[in-house]
């Protein structure tokens, strides 16, 4: 945990010292229950918790210092033994601290946006790199305002290079976040209709998307997806050096003899000068996308190609993203984990890819749409049709557009108000040797209906 004195938290924060008892902190915690001896506790705010309501849990559980952001009277800090440190916000101060520890590092930090797959792409960046170097990387999904801080604090000597994922809900969100982090290197992975409710258009997703690579200096590397037009025109923006992926004859890193076998997926591009095959232990060409995107970031900090190889053969990807199982006599694709317009038509197409038998999609609902919510579920009973999908199961008040369109092609589709009616509906139609894709946004825990197989 990073050492910090009392001076340097000042000079970070902008803070306000209350009173002093020690002069030195180990370690930057924001969770009572993490606390460690000698620590320094920020009280964060949020909509149902506040940290200044177990200051004191803090320093009993061993904290030396606290960063308050409540104007407390004398009177009221009497029974807080511990150095305290007024700031106007917490979270900003939290910030300021893993920014100000990231400083005294000069290892590659980077950084990875986008609409879909950046926790892939983050995990298959940081596997091949740690076939060289010990790695840093963002743990789960922690890319918001607290969990890139978070990260970012656990910066050591050890590391040779840190890997960070970057999500945002707004305008503003990612430029925050980079200029914590200061990356070296930026990837934006696409641009989709993730969070389309909230900024309105494709447009304005782009522009949120583009905020990484408006904040990279001039001497940052920056890779863009050259397949998604709005990621392509970023390059635009790029003050430094910056490549683009993908299949298109546009991309310099271009992926050609994609084949999808068993679980896993193979693939040739050229790096360093030469034509290199790949394989990916994953199923989905749109992974292949991800997995450029790392290879990029190899090249840029010369691994060979045998490191690459090493580094893929040994990666593992986060849970409930076309992880393929065998459950009874079916095979099973487990995407449960989140769902966009953009994701659930690849799934689709990986469902098709994978099946060798009849092809089963159980799907839940693509929240966070807005006005197009109807239009987007609509186009995936679409897709459904035209993949040429055996069977439909869905679950949710939205999924109902997506029956609607696959039974006017003579699927059988079939739309369930909760998980346990798709778990029957399914009994009854499944067959053995049957793949059954699983995909749903976040909130619908489409995961719970494999469980009633």
């Amino acid at each position: 945990m990073p050492g910090f004195t009392i001076e340097e938290v000042v000079a970070a924060t902008q803070g306000i010292i209350r009173r002093v008892k020690d002069n030195q902190f180990k370690g930057v915690i924001t969770d009572t229950r993490k606390i460690q001896k000698d620590a320094l506790f920020i009280a964060l705010q949020g909509e149902k918790f506040d940290g200044h309501d177990f200051l004191e849990s803090a320093i009993a559980n061993g904290a030396s210092g606290v960063i308050i952001s409540k104007n407390y009277s004398e009177s009221e800090l009497e029974n807080l033994d511990a150095t305290i440190i007024e700031v106007e916000d917490t979270l900003v101060a939290y910030q300021s601290l893993a920014k100000a520890h990231r400083k005294r590092f000069s290892i590659p930090v980077i950084a990875i946006t986008g609409s879909n797959g950046k926790t892939t792409t983050k995990d298959l960046t940081a596997a091949i790199l740690s076939s060289k170097f010990n790695v840093l990387k963002t743990q789960a999904n922690f890319n918001n305002e607290i969990g890139l801080p978070l990260t970012l604090l656990q910066m050591d000597r050890i590391h040779d290079v840190a890997v960070v994922e970057m999500g945002m809900r707004g305008f503003n969100q990612i430029r925050q976040l980079a200029n914590v982090a200061l990356p070296t290197i930026g990837i934006v992975t696409n641009v989709g209709e993730t969070h389309m409710e909230l900024l309105g258009s494709m447009e304005n997703i782009a522009l949120a998307k583009a905020e990484l690579v408006e904040e990279m200096d001039t001497g940052g590397f920056v890779i863009l997806n050259g397949d998604n037009s709005y990621v392509k025109q970023m390059k635009n923006k790029v003050k430094g050096d910056f490549i683009l992926f993908g299949c298109g004859d546009d991309c310099k890193l271009n992926a050609t003899k994609i084949e999808t076998n068993n679980a896993c997926t193979k693939f040739s591009c050229d790096y360093r000068g030469k034509v290199e095959e790949f394989t990916l232990p994953m199923v989905g060409t749109h992974n292949v996308y991800n997995a450029l995107a790392a290879i990029a970031v190899a090249e840029y900090l010369n691994l060979t190609a045998d490191e690459v190889r090493c580094g893929l053969f040994n990666f593992t990807a986060s849970g409930m993203r076309l992880a393929v199982m065998q459950v009874k006599n079916y095979t099973v694709i487990n995407d449960a984990y989140n769902a966009s317009p953009m994701s659930m038509m690849a799934a689709i197409d990986t469902l098709k890819e994978v099946a060798k038998d009849r092809s089963v999609a159980v799907l839940g609902d693509m929240l966070e749409l807005g006005d197009i919510s109807e239009q987007s579920h609509k186009k995936v009973g679409q897709k459904l049709v035209q993949a040429g999908v055996n069977i439909v199961v869905a679950v949710g008040e939205m999924s109902k557009w997506i029956v609607e369109e696959a039974q006017k092609g003579a699927i059988v589709a079939i739309h369930c108000k909760s998980h346990n009616e798709a778990g029957v509906a399914l009994r009854k139609l499944l067959k053995a040797k049957d793949t059954i894709l699983f995909k749903g946004s976040r909130g619908m825990q489409m995961e719970k209906v494999i469980d009633l197989l």
